[in-house]
């Protein structure tokens, strides 16, 4: 009887497992080096409710909740070609030039999603830009379509953290 009971209980556990093996935690992180000290890329980048002035995919960026660099603040990024992302700051630090935040509703395919960026100093005259998350694809489900699996919300997230540094280096770099 205790065989029958623990062999219910291992294809319990293992039918659970499956179910949270769906949809693993995907990671991305970016990174990139920028000829200019980490004061004036923080300048550039720093700022929460400021992400259309260096993002090459977002037309507006508007803090519609509490205020700009302060954990709790709510930004609306509208997106050229259309779409929309609301985010929320988690945390916010000027002093170690990073802030973290999550996306609360948007266009994007992912979900469970959590990033930061961060400028550090690489030296007096340069800086070293990443940009990093944490999220699962939307669709969780065992069976995503081919637009919705772990490729598309990795691949999707890879995509907006290197044209965003990209640009980012471009127009710091400007002389």
């Amino acid at each position: 009887m205790k065989s029958i009971r623990l062999l219910a209980c291992a294809a319990l556990l293992a039918g659970s497992n499956a179910c949270f093996a769906a949809a693993p935690l995907l990671k991305v992180s970016k990174s990139i080096t920028i000829d200019a000290p980490a004061t004036t890329v923080w300048a550039k980048a720093g700022n929460f409710a400021g992400l259309d002035q260096w993002h090459p995919a977002v037309e507006k960026d508007e803090l519609i909740s509490g205020k700009n660099n302060v954990a709790g603040a709510v930004r609306h990024l509208t997106l050229k070609g259309g779409g929309d992302i609301k985010e929320k700051l988690l945390r916010y630090s000027a002093k170690h030039r990073y802030y973290r935040y999550t996306i609360v509703e948007g266009a994007l395919p992912v979900s469970d999603y959590h990033s930061k960026l961060s400028v550090k100093a690489d030296g007096a005259d340069k800086s070293i830009v990443t940009w990093s998350g944490t999220f699962k694809r939307k669709d969780t489900g065992a069976h995503p379509a081919d637009d919705a699996n772990d490729k598309t919300a990795t691949d999707t997230i890879a995509g907006v953290y290197q044209s965003g540094l990209d640009n980012l280096k471009k127009l710091v770099e400007q002389k």
